[in-house]
């Protein structure tokens, strides 16, 4: 009923620059959250960024005056642009919502496929 797509992942150089893309579609009544969590190989998953549909946003500490977040409430997307990269930042990044469907009144989590980002030399 609903898919999250995202694009944008890859391999970068260190101080480089990538920017993550994410699509929600289906049958969407509204979005509360969207954002963009990342789990490191041998880590636990952690909030990268996200944007509450009144427009502020929160940022984990590490990724805060480098990466930026975005979204177009119109369009059900979100973005992350990711500058000035290294290399503690590779991980699989997943786009996450906080959404409820047209045939719920529950607003829950819904995930992306994950993409991945890799930050070497």
């Amino acid at each position: 009923q609903v898919q999250l797509v995202e694009s944008g992942g890859g391999l970068v150089q260190p101080g480089g620059s990538l920017r993550l893309s994410c699509l929600a579609s289906g049958s969407i009544a509204n979005i509360n959250t969207m954002g963009w969590y990342r789990r490191a190989p041998g880590k636990q998953r952690e909030l990268v960024a996200r944007v509450i549909s009144a427009g502020s946003t929160n940022y984990a500490d590490s990724v805060k005056g480098r990466f930026s977040i975005s979204r177009d409430n119109a369009k059900n997307t979100v973005n992350l642009q990711m500058n000035s990269l290294e290399p503690e930042d590779t991980a699989v990044y997943y786009c996450n919502a906080v959404l409820r469907t047209t045939t719920s009144f529950v607003y829950r989590d819904y995930w992306g496929q994950g993409t991945q980002v890799t930050v070497s030399s």
